[in-house]
């Protein structure tokens, strides 16, 4: 039997891989990628030259079949996303779900490194003892109730992801549903431009103009 690697890989800066992904990266069969090119220049830097493959919310499920077929064949597969840990709001979880209910004895090992989240929480001076974490913001559909409903979560802090496209609505949406609450806004995380902000909603919607608009964004509300 072969075995699925779940590998996390850096969310901005190179250098943040592990020596292990590295390891792991270099062994394998076959690579399945969120973004093919985006994952060739990471393992460019490293040297690495495996075959890469495109695994993303389109993926079918018919496809995820072919691939635990391949690890029954004893080939040795990894999952990574473009940024981060695979599964953490994107399509990595549906993969392991079919490998496990088509292929149970497939070894699946995780390869931990890299979290947005955790990484924001670390730089926040904000508690995480526990915490609520919510994706991303949705796009249309259920979005006035998503910021109806933050005002009911009890676990705090809550965490979140959004967009450069429409980080401008969202704070305006926080300012006027959590106008009394502290947030974080981290952008940028482990890049040039990394900015980890802290204050009310309504300063927010101020400071993120422009050039600061642009860059993944971690939301915390205290």
């Amino acid at each position: 039997m072969g075995t699925l690697y779940i590998v996390a890989t850096p969310i901005g800066n190179l250098k943040d891989i592990t020596l292990r992904a590295i390891d792991v990266l270099n062994s394998v069969d076959i690579i399945l990628a969120e973004d093919t090119r985006v994952t060739k220049k990471l393992l460019s830097s490293y040297n690495i030259r495996k075959p890469v493959l495109r695994y993303d919310e389109k993926t079918s499920g018919a496809e995820c079949k072919r691939i635990a077929k391949n690890l029954e064949r004893n080939k040795k597969i990894a999952l990574v996303t473009d940024a981060g840990t695979p599964g953490i709001s994107d399509p990595g979880w549906r993969l392991v779900s079919v490998v496990r209910k088509e292929a149970p004895q497939v070894s699946i090992e995780p390869i931990p490194g890299v979290s947005s989240v955790i990484t924001a929480l670390s730089v926040s001076g904000i508690s995480a003892g526990q915490f609520t974490f919510l994706g991303y913001v949705p796009h249309k559909k259920g979005r006035n109730t998503f910021f109806k409903e933050l005002n009911l979560i009890k676990v705090t802090p809550i965490v979140f992801f959004e967009s450069p496209h429409r980080i401008k609505k969202t704070l305006n949406s926080l300012n006027e549903t959590l106008k009394n609450r502290e947030i974080v806004v981290a952008r940028e995380l482990t890049k040039l431009y990394e900015e980890v902000w802290c204050g009310a909603p309504d300063k927010a919607t101020s400071h993120f103009t422009e050039e600061k608009e642009r860059g993944e964004f971690v939301i915390i509300i205290r």
